[in-house]
């Protein structure tokens, strides 16, 4: 498990704020806001990134049948705040197997979501055929938010976008054919807004995809 923050568009190493730059620096994306090291998963855990965050810390709610919270990522530091979140979860596909839900939210130029989406980067703009009518629709924070999909993701898993509060997100599911879940309209809580309920919130084991 890395120890250390990382670039959040290709988790190569950063370089501290220091004399020669006030910011933490990517030898190959320049300016970066570093994601933080991912621990297992927790609702303490959980709560430091929801206290940070300035973006949208999104989760299905309530989660599907069977369905648990299987981790947190964050890019940002102590002075910005999180900029970006990815929050998984982990439970049965509508078609059996297991399958795993990611849901990223994050500002313009962060590049968190199209690393785990495995597509260039930062933002899904370009891949994205807005002028069809959206693929899915999920209820964020009770508006009814429209998503599309994030065309050029690898075969093994399928990518919706959209835009909520101002802000980039993204629906990163594995495999593909789980993907059926974004079709019943989702339901999504912005934890910043939950209250005491999140206490109760079943954790599973750390997904391995906010490691790679």
């Amino acid at each position: 498990m890395r120890g250390e923050p990382s670039c959040p568009k290709c988790g190569g190493r950063v370089r501290a704020p220091g004399l020669f730059a006030d910011s933490w620096q990517c030898d190959v994306h320049g300016t970066v806001y570093p994601l933080q090291p991912v621990v297992p998963p927790s609702v303490e855990a959980l709560g430091v990134v929801v206290n940070r965050s300035q973006v949208p810390v999104w989760m299905p709610w309530p989660l599907p049948v069977g369905w648990l919270f299987s981790g947190v990522a964050a890019a940002g530091d102590d002075r910005s705040g999180g900029r970006a979140t990815a929050v998984s979860c982990s439970g049965p596909g509508p078609l059996g197997g297991p399958g795993e839900l990611m849901l990223v939210a994050e500002e313009l130029g962060v590049g968190l979501g199209a690393r785990f989406a495995g597509i260039d980067g930062p933002d899904p703009g370009p891949n994205m055929c807005v002028n069809k009518p959206p693929h899915a629709k999920v209820l964020a924070a009770g508006r009814p938010t429209p998503l599309w999909h994030v065309n050029g993701a690898p075969e093994d898993r399928v990518v919706f976008a959209g835009e909520a509060r101002g802000l980039w997100l993204w629906a990163i599911v594995w495999p593909e054919q789980t993907g059926l879940l974004m079709y019943d309209e989702l339901v999504l809580t912005d934890l910043r807004d939950a209250g005491a309920e999140v206490d109760l919130l079943p954790c599973g084991a750390l997904a391995q995809r906010l490691l790679t």
